[in-house]
């Protein structure tokens, strides 16, 4: 079976059966000790004296169950932050056993970083510690961290800064030497994702089924994306194709692609007596083959 399953099995079994068992223990602590026997305790329950009295038993009844509450609370949150810390230094162990795999397998690298997520823990926080010294994930995201930036500023003149993210994937891995660790998609968008702290506007976006990665500060707007999603197919559109398949006036149109041309996300191609085509390089299944530099 998977190590990785293995443990995460062992771990919450024992969590669920220890939590379970001290919920119970401390409830039937706190209440024998505020109520001498269990039919006394379900008599006073059931209790409804009259006027102030009943009042002055319901609100001793109500301090009792505030009491127990809280100190069960207590006592079962000191449980679970001993729990994190007995599932962090497991972590810690299965890191130290399987960091080739970690390093070197991608699959095997998210399923980790899921893991570590679960509870709070973050290897990509700091290069610096136990999972920077043992790992070395910090340094890895850094230096593909800075791949991504000089491939998307090499070929920002050809896509205008918007590429699809299964195209930097296959730039990326052609970039890097072939000793390096192998590279998914789940760790560029974990890369990218700490690159947003440097305000260079890399980030990702949906446009159809596509996720594209984004490295110019410009926004797109609602229908920027409309535009790219109906050119996803072919990696064209028309301003005919455009005004059919969303419906728009031809001012609408004409606008959303001037301004798409203008910030270099698409290019236009004119033939006399045909119709205009306008084409996204960032579609372009082939867009790694356009320029020298990716």
């Amino acid at each position: 079976s998977n190590p990785m399953q293995t443990l995460l099995l062992n771990i919450f079994q024992s969590k669920n059966f220890l939590f379970e068992n001290s919920i119970e223990k401390s409830i039937f602590a706190h209440r024998s000790q505020h109520f001498a026997h269990p039919q006394l305790f379900r008599l006073k329950m059931r209790r409804r004296g009259p006027g102030v009295a009943a009042l002055k038993n319901k609100a001793k009844e109500r301090e009792a169950f505030e009491v127990v509450g809280q100190a069960a609370a207590a006592e079962n949150m000191a449980h679970v932050q001993s729990l994190l810390v007995t599932f962090k230094d497991h972590l810690e162990n299965f890191a130290k056993k399987h960091r080739k795999a970690i390093n070197q397998d991608p699959v095997f690298r998210q399923q980790f970083q899921k893991m570590c997520g679960s509870i709070g823990v973050d290897p990509l926080a700091s290069n610096k510690g136990f999972w920077g010294e043992i790992l070395g994930v910090g340094n890895f995201y850094y230096e593909l961290g800075v791949q991504i930036i000089e491939v998307c500023m090499a070929s920002r003149g050809t896509n205008g800064g918007l590429m699809s993210l299964e195209e930097l994937l296959r730039r990326l891995r052609r970039k890097r030497s072939k000793n390096s660790p192998d590279i998914s998609t789940d760790d560029i968008k974990r890369s990218i994702t700490k690159l947003k702290v440097l305000g260079s506007g890399f980030r990702l976006m949906k446009a159809g089924k596509l996720t594209m990665v984004v490295s110019v500060p410009r926004e797109l707007s609602g229908d920027d994306i409309s535009v790219l999603q109906a050119a996803e197919g072919v990696g064209y559109t028309s301003a005919e194709e455009i005004e059919k398949s969303l419906k728009w006036e031809r001012e609408r149109t004409e606008f959303a692609l001037e301004t798409l041309l203008k910030d270099g996300l698409a290019w236009i191609d004119e033939v006399e007596g045909e119709t205009a085509r306008y084409y996204f390089p960032s579609l372009w299944k082939g867009e790694g083959y356009l320029d020298d530099n990716s």
